[in-house]
């Protein structure tokens, strides 16, 4: 399978809660702001026991690199009407199924030690 063709496909699963049935790997690992990941079953365990957080999403995709066995992809990720979510992904492929995942977004308010002054004013 192309590796095009996978990222899609994770897409559209992740639209239709089809969350069994991701092009992943029996290793696959899931690396984001809240930690790792690690096994197919530990990943689709995680999902199942917080559905709320996980589904329910459309997908605008903004920019996408593809090269041989790896993609990067930088959507914006919707849940109803209220929640939004600025993500960059890179995807790492083998045998025809996502091994890993590097996710980058911002989970939270930004500490006031961490402001920087002037900014945005």
């Amino acid at each position: 399978m192309d590796l095009k063709d996978l990222v899609k496909q994770w897409f559209d699963k992740w639209e239709k809660g089809d969350f069994l049935n991701l092009p992943i790997s029996e290793n696959f690992k899931h690396t984001s702001p809240f930690g790792i990941i690690e096994g197919k079953k530990a990943y689709t365990n995680l999902i199942e026991e917080n559905k709320d957080k996980f589904l329910g999403y459309e997908f605008k995709i903004h920019d996408v690199i593809y090269e041989s066995n790896k993609a990067c992809v930088r959507y914006t990720a919707k849940q109803g009407q209220e929640f939004s979510l600025d993500v960059s992904e890179w995807y790492y492929a083998k045998d025809n199924l996502i091994e890993q995942i590097l996710a980058y977004y911002h989970v939270g308010e930004i500490r006031d030690e961490r402001k920087i002054k002037n900014y945005n004013n």
